[in-house]
This record gives C-alpha cells, structure tokens and sequence, in this order.
C-alpha cells in the first residue's frame, strides 16, 4: 500500500508503551510509508525507538504536556494529520487510546474503529476486525471516509524487539496548546504489572474465596512474572482493586496465556479475555461456563493445585 500511515506512540513516566510499538510494527507491514509521532515534554530514554525499529519520529514537545491532556493532544494532532495528509491513523486501546481516539475522530469526521483486533488487506484498504456482543461474534469493518483511524487491542498482534535501527528524531516545539483539560498526576498502584498490556495474566475468581487466599495468584504470578486479574464478583467483594478487574465492565485483555482460578465464566468476564491465546481454566466444577472457552482445563480445588504449580514452574526456571 502507498497510502500515507500514522502511528501515535504514547509514553508514560519516560517509556513507550510495547504497544505502540506492536502497532508501529504492524503498521509497517502494510505500508513502508509509515510515521510515527509522540507528544510530551522529553523523551527519556531514546534506545527504546532504535530497539523497537522506529527509523522516524516526530517529538511534538512542550514542557507542559509531561501528562496527558485530552484537549492538547486533540488539538495537536488533528492539526498533524491534516498538515501531513494522512491516510490511517492507528493507536493502542489503552486508557489514554480509548479517550483519544474518538475525540480524533469526531474533530475530522472521520470513519474509527474501536478495539481493533485483526486487520486485514484488501484492495488497498484495510479490514478492522473488532468483537462484539460480548465477543459472542466478529465484525469486520471497512471504512470509508478520507481518514481512518484504528484503536488497537494491545496484544492483538505481539511484538519482539529486532535488529536497532539509527532513529531520526524531528523535534517540533510547539507553545500554541488548549490546556482546557490536564492530567495533574499519575500514581501507578505499587509498581504492578497493567492487565490490559501483560503477556500472561493469572486471574482469581470468587472461589478463591478471600482476599487472603490470593496469595496463591500472587505466587504463581510471581513466577509467571505475569500480572494479577481478578473477576467482577473479586472486586465488588472488595478483595482486589479495580484496576485488576478483567471484563466488560473492566479491563478487556489479550495476552498470551491467561490462566482464570476459580472463576466460572459468566459471559460479562469471559467478554473481556476471550481473546486471548491460550485459556487455562482452573476450577472444581466441571459444568463451569469457563471451560468452554478454555484451551486447557483442570477439574481439582484450586488450593490444591496452585502450590504444586507454582513449585513445579520454580524447577523448570531453575
């Protein structure tokens, strides 16, 4: 494809999120005509664009954009893309992807599609797949307008760094921002692991049946070097926190191997991990929902298998 491409890589406390580089990657497969652009107020650490491949960036810089801000980002790259005459616009689904996106999109009326999980080539666009009805069913969307924009599942694609490359980085200061809304702080819960972006997620379910006995995820995690989810039924309970929550009224994840303990598989959490690689169920029921979907299930008391488990990945790391 000629057409013109935009990705938007999004940075946080000095790192790029493996995201963006995930759709930088993809987006490349299909168009050597790819950009890149990140806004802030510096980058920290430029390795990390010359490890993921990234030949050319555009650095949108201004001191007061350390945090996000829903009303500068906006502003600046509407007026980006139109200067540039892009074509497709694509960005990670993540928290800050799923509030920009739209706001893009509404100020150039243009065509989106929300949690993108696949695309596909055809006839010199792309086909967006996205789930819907609770991941019930697939929909495969084609748009239309001049400009397209992509938000992006993280995980959807994978990612591994290759070959550095020599980045050329084009700064571009700007002073002229509508700061009308901006992130004061950012506080990150104890250094944990984000569900919506981990490889391997381990999630407990309300028959783990106390937030004590979830020390036995947090071990097998632990090893796993994997990160904590939990259910709707867990949160609500009070035993874990939200941002834990994997879900539809939660966090919708997509990691390689995620392994759910004690949960039963009602259809608002299966919505949010379905797509996942490999589904391992733990559970003493053997009618539970969950092992429908599961590529791999254990029919056994979870107290009784999470131990033995996780001394058994402790040997094979050893």
């Amino acid at each position: 494809m000629d057409n013109k491409f935009l990705v938007v890589l999004e940075q946080r406390n000095g790192i790029i999120k493996k995201s963006s580089f995930e759709i930088y990657a993809k987006a490349k497969e299909f168009s050597a005509n790819t950009d890149a652009v990140l806004i802030g107020a510096s980058i920290v650490d430029e390795s990390q664009l010359k490890q993921a491949g990234v030949s050319e960036v555009t650095f949108i810089k201004n001191n007061d954009l350390e945090n996000y801000s829903s009303s500068a980002y906006t502003n600046i790259l509407v007026d980006f893309i139109k200067q540039n005459s892009y074509e497709f616009v694509f960005i990670a689904n993540t928290a800050l992807g799923k509030d920009l996106a739209p706001r893009l999109a509404a100020k150039l009326d243009c065509g989106i599609t929300m949690d993108c999980t696949n695309l596909t080539e055809d006839a010199g666009n792309l086909l967006a797949t996205r789930p819907v009805f609770a991941g019930k069913l697939l929909l495969q969307q084609k748009l239309t307008s001049t400009v397209k924009i992509f938000n992006i599942r993280p995980n959807s694609f994978g990612f591994t760094a290759g070959s550095e490359v020599e980045t050329k980085i084009n700064v571009k200061e700007t002073s002229d921002i509508c700061l009308s809304v901006k992130t004061v702080d950012v506080k990150k819960a104890g250094g944990k692991l984000d569900v919506a972006e981990a490889d391997v997620i381990v999630s407990g379910g309300r028959g783990m049946k106390s937030a004590e006995n979830f020390n036995h995820i947090e071990s097998l995690a632990s090893e796993l070097n994997a990160a904590v989810g939990a259910s709707r039924a867990v949160v609500d309970a009070g035993w874990r926190p939200h941002a834990e929550q994997v879900g539809q009224t939660g966090k919708t994840v997509s990691p390689n191997l995620y392994i759910a303990v004690g949960i039963s598989g009602a259809i608002q959490h299966i919505a949010g991990m379905r797509s996942s690689k490999y589904i391992v169920a733990i559970n003493k029921d053997k009618d539970a929902p969950i092992f429908q979907i599961a590529d791999y299930g254990i029919v056994a008391d979870a107290f009784d298998i999470l131990p033995v488990l996780t001394e058994e990945i402790k040997k094979i790391k050893q």
